[in-house]
C-alpha cells in the first residue's frame, strides 16, 4: 500500500516537472563542428585520445569524434559527485577507470558540463600522474557562476547561467539524457522540497 502511494506521488512531480529548451539540436551540432576544428588545428596530424566522462559525456564525446579528422581514439571513465539531486555533494570518488594507459598520448578530457569543478579538479589531478604528452579539456557547457575549484576548459562549447539543465546527457535521476537539446528544468514544488533535505 505504503509503494504505491510513493509511486503515485512519483508521477504527480514528473508531470509537475517541465524542460524549457536552452539551447537547441541545431545549434550544439554547429558548435561541435567548429570545436572539433578547432581541437584538430591546435594538434595538426596528431592522433587524438578522448576520455569521456561517464555518463553525460557520451553524447558528445560521439558527435566530437565524429567531427575531428583524423586519426581519433576514446576511452570512458566514471566518477560519483551528483547522486540523486540537482546539486553536487562535493565528494568526488572513481567508479570505472580507463581500459587503457594515457602515458605519452594526446588526451582531450571530455565533459558534458563544467560547474563547481571539482569533478575536473580530480580527474585531472589523475590523468597528469599518468604522463600524457598533452591533456586539454573540452566541455560542452560551461557554468563559472557555480565554480569552486579553479579549474577552467580549454574548449568550451556554451557558457550558460546557472540554471540546472538537462538533455544531450546531462540527466536529472537518470531521466533526460535522450533529449536532443540542452534544456532548464523546473522541478515541482514536492520534489524542490526533497532536494534541499
Amino acid at each position: 500500500m505504503a509503494e504505491a502511494r510513493a509511486a503515485k506521488q512519483k508521477v504527480r512531480q514528473r508531470k509537475k516537472e517541465s524542460v524549457r529548451v536552452l539551447i537547441t539540436a541545431g545549434r550544439i551540432q554547429r558548435r561541435i563542428h567548429a570545436l572539433a576544428k578547432e581541437i584538430r588545428r591546435d594538434f595538426p596530424g596528431e592522433r587524438l585520445h578522448l576520455v569521456s566522462v561517464l555518463k553525460g559525456g557520451v553524447f558528445f564525446l560521439t558527435d566530437l569524434a565524429r567531427s575531428i579528422p583524423g586519426e581519433v581514439s576514446f576511452d570512458f571513465i566514471a566518477v560519483a559527485s551528483y547522486g540523486q539531486n540537482t546539486h553536487s555533494s562535493g565528494q568526488v570518488r572513481l567508479t570505472r577507470d580507463l581500459d587503457s594507459s594515457i602515458e605519452g598520448r594526446t588526451v582531450i578530457v571530455v565533459e558534458d558540463i563544467l560547474d563547481t569543478g571539482m569533478t575536473l579538479q580530480y580527474l585531472l589531478r589523475l590523468f597528469q600522474q599518468r604522463k600524457p604528452k598533452h591533456l586539454r579539456v573540452a566541455v560542452l557547457l560551461d557554468k563559472p557562476e557555480r565554480r569552486i575549484a579553479a579549474v577552467r576548459a580549454d574548449y568550451v562549447g556554451f557558457t550558460i547561467p546557472n540554471e540546472f539543465v538537462v538533455g544531450y546527457g546531462l540527466d536529472y535521476s537518470e531521466r533526460y539524457r535522450n533529449l536532443s537539446y540542452v534544456g532548464i528544468l523546473t522541478l515541482g514544488s514536492a520534489a524542490k522540497a526533497e532536494n534541499k533535505e
